[in-house]
């Protein structure tokens, strides 16, 4: 296990060159750091499966990961990532089963390389996205069944997008979570998805699962509490950037074999700048669309 010097989590979230890092600028210090915290506490999660060298080594990383995390809810973290995170349990009552819930997404990575119908790749996606939507709610300091409702559905999102930003590069490591329903509806060898063949039924299916991504922006959007929008602008910001990589998606799905879809510094901090004032004038942001 990677262990770091002291204030890990900033530097870690800032050199893996986060989208959401954007966000965390206009929040007050103690909520910063606690997103850095959390941040952090996922990345490491993530690279315990990413970066192993087999199944087995990535096991035994999660499961010591496990009982640091057991060890950090009892109060005696070992690892300056965990240290941090103790804090911001604290100052935000994080609940434990959140964080559980994304050990147990990561851990299906370990396990399922490919998943039959949406509603199987939603528990997924409940897991590693959604429980850290809910998580971040706290550290916002946003309560109430509409707050949470907004945060699934942007969690669902962002994770549907990562999906299909990432495609090329899970494929690579033999993993495929677009719905194999979806595969058959549209037609599609899985083989051409793994070896980035652009046909006209693939490049039908990518523009489903945009199209179903874009929903579930639309609905974040619609749904977000007006008495919540200040509470909300680190998510806007998140959504602003996803949004927009969603944009680029939409306007040539082929381009997620060639390239990881991403913006610009001076692009995600136009967004994040012009979104924040947006929520403190109270103006309601727009219903994010394709873009051009």
């Amino acid at each position: 296990m990677v262990f770091f010097a002291p204030s890990a989590t900033r530097r870690l979230t800032r050199a893996s060159r986060s989208n959401f890092a954007y966000s965390f600028l206009v929040l007050p210090r103690a909520q910063r750091e606690g997103m850095y915290a959390l941040y952090a506490f996922c990345r490491v999660s993530d690279d315990l499966v990413d970066a192993a060298t087999s199944p087995e080594v990535a096991a035994a990383a999660l499961k010591a990961w496990r009982e640091e995390l057991d060890r950090t809810f009892a109060g005696v973290p070992g690892h300056p990532v965990t240290r941090e995170l103790l804090r911001a349990i604290r100052r935000f009552t994080l609940p434990r089963p959140l964080c559980e819930a994304i050990l147990d997404g990561v851990e299906m990575d370990l396990t399922r390389t490919r998943y039959a119908t949406f509603a199987e790749l939603e528990g997924y996606c409940a897991r590693v996205a959604v429980a850290v939507g809910l998580l971040c709610l706290r550290i916002f300091g946003a309560t109430g069944q509409a707050a949470e409702r907004y945060a699934q559905r942007l969690g669902m999102a962002f994770q549907l997008t990562n999906i299909l930003r990432d495609l090329r590069t899970d494929a690579r490591r033999g993993r495929l979570y677009l719905p194999q329903e979806d595969l058959r509806r549209y037609g599609v060898p899985e083989g051409d998805l793994l070896s980035g063949r652009a046909t006209e039924p693939v490049l039908a299916l990518l523009r489903f699962e945009a199209a179903r991504a874009r929903a579930y922006f639309r609905e974040a959007a619609e749904g977000l509490p007006p008495e919540e929008r200040r509470a909300l602008t680190a998510a806007e910001i998140m959504r602003a950037i996803y949004s927009r990589i969603l944009g680029k998606i939409e306007a040539d799905p082929a381009r997620v074999f060639r390239e990881r879809v991403a913006l610009s510094a001076p692009v995600k901090l136009l967004l994040a700048l012009g979104t924040s004032l947006g929520c403190r004038v109270g103006r309601r942001p727009p219903s994010p669309e394709p873009a051009p």
